[in-house]
């Protein structure tokens, strides 16, 4: 039947592993260090895998595909169920470790929901930094974070330069605070980042964005790519750069 169902780009695929662990359906598998779609009719089309894959190597294609058989898919779930329940018990002798994707779980996307800081959370010292994090996401880096992650949806996006982190006291509360945030080195990382913040406000419904740069000519290579990726995206969003100085000063 032709029907709605992912595709799979084997190039872009890092092995992280990610849209199998997000496919409930157990469509998804790693073969060889790489992703591929194992059943077919396992694949509901919903896509839960694509804002999981932090490369954007997902997509939907419509094609001749076998329909999906929600019943076998159940049947699978109850077996694999059945197995964990005989498995040793986490922490006893012989329990299997969890496994990482790619070892790494630095690459599991989420929100980070924070409570309301009471003001005493706060340092007397005038200027001084928070003792608390501002942060509401993970990943950070430009080339982990998914390109269809929910949490940008609606959000004011910080694209900053790694370094001005440190060198700014105040990062957190005046910067992070009530943003999505996004990290890169362009002097350090390989490759442009144009293309993947392209996709990132292009795909999302994005209502500002602030650039955040390092006051060293290296460190101008973000804010090109910002850009362009504004420009390019062909939206109208609200967008700053703010340059930091070496000594921690702001130039806007």
């Amino acid at each position: 039947m032709l029907r709605k169902i992912i595709k799979i780009d084997e190039e872009k695929c890092n092995g992280c592993g990610l849209c199998a662990a997000a496919c409930h359906e157990g469509a998804i598998g790693m073969v060889d260090g790489k992703a591929k779609l194992l059943r077919e009719d396992y694949c509901d089309g919903l896509g839960d895998c694509l804002p999981a894959c932090p490369v954007d190597a997902i997509s939907f294609e419509v094609r001749e595909a076998a329909a999906y058989d929600e019943a076998a898919v159940l049947q699978a779930k109850h077996r694999k169920e059945a197995a964990t329940e005989q498995r040793p018990a986490a922490g006893t002798p012989n329990a299997p470790k969890a496994p990482l994707p790619c070892g790494c779980p630095g690459m599991n996307s989420k929100r980070i929901e924070r409570p309301d800081l009471p003001e005493d959370s706060y340092c007397d010292v005038p200027q001084a930094t928070p003792s608390v994090s501002r942060l509401s996401q993970w990943p950070v880096q430009i080339k982990l974070v998914p390109v269809n992650a929910p949490y940008f949806d609606g959000a004011n996006l910080l694209i900053a330069a790694d370094c001005t982190a440190y060198a700014y006291g105040r990062f957190h509360e005046d910067f992070i605070k009530n943003r999505i945030t996004l990290i890169g080195c362009p002097k350090l990382d390989e490759g442009d980042y144009a293309d993947k913040l392209t996709s990132i406000i292009a795909n999302n419904n994005i209502k500002s964005v602030t650039i955040v740069r390092m006051e060293v000519p290296c460190c101008g290579g973000i804010e090109q790519a910002a850009k362009r990726a504004l420009q390019t995206s062909g939206k109208f969003i609200p967008w700053r750069v703010v340059v930091v100085t070496t000594d921690g000063r702001l130039i806007e």
